[in-house]
């Protein structure tokens, strides 16, 4: 692993940055935060370039040239987008990585970022779980098939390393919320889905909500822009073969998630939980020992990103929807 403290290594300002998957929530977080380096920020539409086709995307790169890029695209959804979408999850998400990663390494990108997810570790990992536990155990079955595509990204990475010698690097985000989050009751992960629900109860004067599983699993979620900074701050800091997890190093119960999220909604009723839905990983608590080695913690609380985030779908989802 090769740091500089605070130091950038490489920096942004004056590159051309190319953000894959710059719509959805986290690719849309780092333009925001890229704009702060004075690089020059560089998007496709899917309409433009399908980034699980190897031919276009080459193309584009070909074209537009590069010097860094952040590989934010991906298929992602939560258990039961999992679960009923399988072969859209492995497939999908292994055709963007190997378009974007190849092609990045055929027109000499000078640095690749490649976001995986902690799903990736083992069901049963020790916890909090350390990079060096990936693939020493069985994958939770909820995500097997998104966690077995990032796990082949990652990897991936590490081969063109060593083959080729690219700068690319792989980060570990935990569990993510906030603006730009996919609020589809069928397809969102846990922190949209309880914004949700817990609104629409809220608006209906319904006396409770039901939680799925038993409430007891324990869940670390960063806010979004959190994330986008610790990404930037690692391509400008960071050039190593090892992947490094971002997080916020604490967790909560499911439980708790949804006490905070009602006091945010102002949400007064009660929970009921439907334990015939599974609960996935007991629990998911990512080791940042080697994050904050390099100089990075997370900054927003819990309460306050939720805020953020409430007020954002209040502005951009709900008031569509009604």
């Amino acid at each position: 692993m090769t740091a500089t403290g605070n130091k950038a290594i490489f920096s942004l300002a004056d590159k051309r940055v190319f953000v894959a998957g710059h719509k959805g929530m986290v690719g849309s977080a780092i333009v925001r935060r890229l704009r702060a380096t004075g690089a020059e920020i560089l998007t496709v539409d899917r309409r433009q370039v399908d980034l699980t086709r190897q031919a276009p995307v080459e193309e584009w790169f070909a074209a537009n040239k590069p010097d860094a890029v952040f590989v934010a695209a991906a298929e992602v959804g939560g258990i039961h987008a999992n679960s009923s979408r399988p072969a859209d999850f492995l497939y999908d998400n292994l055709a963007i990585e190997t378009a974007t990663i190849h092609a990045a390494k055929q027109v000499g990108v000078k640095k690749l970022q490649f976001l995986g997810s902690t799903c990736i570790y083992p069901r049963l990992a020790p916890q909090p779980m350390k990079e060096e536990t990936l693939l020493t155990g069985p994958l939770e079955p909820t995500n097997e098939w998104y966690a077995i595509a990032k796990i082949a990204g990652l990897k991936m990475c590490q081969a063109y390393r060593r083959q080729y010698g690219c700068d690319f690097t792989s980060v570990m985000p935990t569990n993510l919320y906030g603006p730009g989050d996919n609020f589809d009751p069928a397809e969102s992960h846990v922190p949209a889905a309880m914004v949700l629900k817990t609104h629409n109860a809220k608006l209906s004067g319904a006396p409770s909500i039901e939680i799925w599983g038993t409430g007891t699993p324990r869940r670390e979620f960063l806010y979004v822009d959190d994330l986008a900074d610790a990404c930037v701050y690692l391509m400008e800091r960071y050039s190593g073969e090892e992947i490094v997890n971002i997080g916020t190093g604490s967790d909560i119960t499911i439980r708790e998630l949804a006490e905070t999220v009602a006091r945010v909604v102002g949400f007064r009723g009660s929970f009921t939980y439907n334990t015939s839905k599974p609960d996935g990983a007991p629990r998911k608590l990512v080791d940042v020992g080697r994050l904050t080695s390099l100089g990075w913690t997370a900054t927003t609380g819990l309460e306050e990103g939720f805020r953020r985030t409430y007020d954002w779908f209040l502005k951009n989802v709900a008031s569509k929807a009604a």
